[in-house]
């Protein structure tokens, strides 16, 4: 039998609460620590209002809005490859670098898909 976390335990609300606080805490330390992070926090400050007015009906705004979003997704998922990679060894790897560089590319695709559903949008 494999040895599971003995956070594991919590069931129910309590279990909803500690998610909540534990998501909040790397919301927070992402952005206290990733540069990258806190630029594309103020990207999706601007965009997603913008695209509320720019939009002409909720599908839109939705598409536009979530494209938004998934960028901060990535960009959190990007980050924790990182952080792991580092926790691991901060040696020069091939491994470590390609993770980087893959987690990087996944950013890139997602911005990238901003402006591709947007340009969708605005323009059809």
């Amino acid at each position: 039998m494999v040895d599971e976390s003995p956070f594991k335990g919590q069931t129910g609300w309590r279990r909803v609460w500690n998610a909540l606080h534990y998501s909040l805490a790397g919301l927070r330390a992402a952005f206290v620590a990733e540069d990258a992070f806190r630029q594309e926090v103020l990207l999706a400050a601007f965009l997603i209002p913008l695209a509320l007015v720019l939009a002409a009906d909720g599908l839109g705004r939705a598409l536009m809005i979530g494209s938004v979003l998934l960028v901060l997704i990535v960009e959190l998922l990007n980050s924790a490859i990182e952080a792991t990679v580092d926790r691991i060894s901060l040696e020069q790897h091939p491994l470590a670098k390609r993770a980087k560089d893959i987690g990087s590319a996944a950013v890139l695709l997602a911005l990238l898909n901003v402006l591709a559903v947007w340009a969708c949008v605005l323009l059809a």
